[in-house]
């Protein structure tokens, strides 16, 4: 065995010890989904260490493992979305996509042969672009939910790790795509070098993390006034925040800042005069909230509530309600007006008003 055999060898040993490890890690650590689906990558990852790079006919007990392997792409997928979105709840037709994945790459690896070489390819080629797709949904989840994101720990670490498992997985694709599988040792080396130094820090980063949130099931905000009220007895001392609590309850109340289609977090500094990152950490950790929009929302639907329970106003078109709330549309509004209240706001209406039924 040559010494960059040995090297890759003992990399690719090293790098599965280490992602076994920190799956055991999540699996005994973290009870949420996304802690679940943290371990699931891990071990899809450990079981690709083992199996890449191998040159040669598939072996029968290698064709599983890199079934598994190239499933795990629709693992990053469904934990960037589990990880980006606090409503994302884990159905059983999630399992589908992965499934398909690993049957498309058994029959790459047992079924098609030498004999079968046009199929192969083309089946080959499929896989890698389903592969890329996954890939590409993983990171326009993360890039498209992380300006509203108001966990600073999450924004820092897990866009940091859906970064650097996507920039692999785009890598060893794209290679695969290029070269066709027909690489030499030093290609296969340098693929392990790279997971190896990923997985390592990946696995730093995780076992050091300080906020035991990130992987938290998200807790409830309480009302927007109860939330500030309460936050401020709880830490008497800081009076630089409660400053800034009643002066962004105002906005909201007073102003009713939520209503106009601009608003952002950067915005909403400016109007307060703080840096974004600290009206961030605020609304995070002085009022329970993880998510920008949903903060937006709750005042939104407050709002509506008020209104959709006033009797002078039983006339008033619901869409009208929704829109001077400061929803852009009725389906947005009523998706986040039943999962705030459990009803329709026709029900909702209804119930306050019973006159109008």
């Amino acid at each position: 065995m040559t010494e960059v055999a040995t090297l890759h060898a003992a990399l690719k040993a090293g790098t599965a010890a280490l992602l076994l490890v920190l799956a055991l890690l999540l699996l005994r650590d973290v009870r949420s989904v996304t802690g679940r689906l943290a371990a699931a990558l891990a071990l899809g990852a450990a079981t690709h260490a083992v199996s890449a790079g191998l040159a040669g006919p598939v072996a029968a007990w290698r064709a599983p493992l890199i079934a598994l392997s190239t499933g795990n792409v629709v693992v990053l997928w469904l934990f960037t979305r589990a990880l980006f979105d606090d409503g994302f709840t884990l159905r059983r037709w999630h399992a589908l996509p992965w499934a398909g994945m690993v049957a498309l790459s058994l029959v790459d690896c047992l079924l098609l042969g030498p004999d079968h070489a046009g199929p192969a390819q083309v089946l080959g080629a499929a896989l890698n672009v389903m592969t890329l797709g996954f890939i590409a949904l993983a990171v326009a989840r993360a890039v498209a939910s992380w300006r509203v994101d108001l966990v600073e720990g999450r924004r820092r670490l897990r866009l940091a790790i859906v970064a650097a498992a996507t920039a692999y997985g785009t890598i060893n694709t794209m290679l695969q795509l290029v070269m066709s599988g027909a690489g030499s040792d030093i290609g296969a080396t340098a693929n392990s070098v790279l997971l190896a130094v990923i997985t390592i820090g990946l696995t730093v980063a995780l076992t050091g993390v300080a906020d035991a949130g990130l992987f938290a099931a998200p807790a409830q905000p309480g009302p927007p006034a109860m939330a500030a009220r309460s936050s401020a007895g709880r830490d008497p001392t800081a009076t630089a925040d409660q400053r800034l609590v009643t002066a962004l309850n105002r906005l909201m109340a007073e102003d009713r800042i939520y209503r106009h289609e601009s608003v952002t977090i950067g915005s909403l500094a400016t109007r307060l005069a703080v840096p974004e990152y600290r009206l961030r950490r605020l609304i995070n950790q002085q009022l329970g909230y993880r998510n920008f929009n949903v903060f937006l929302n709750d005042h939104r639907i407050a709002e509506a509530k008020a209104a959709l329970a006033d009797a002078s106003q039983a006339a008033v078109p619901v869409i009208t309600i929704a829109m001077d709330a400061g929803f852009q549309s009725l389906g947005p509004f009523n998706r986040a007006f039943k999962a705030a209240t459990g009803l329709t706001p026709t029900d909702y209406r209804r119930r306050a008003v019973p006159a109008i039924s």
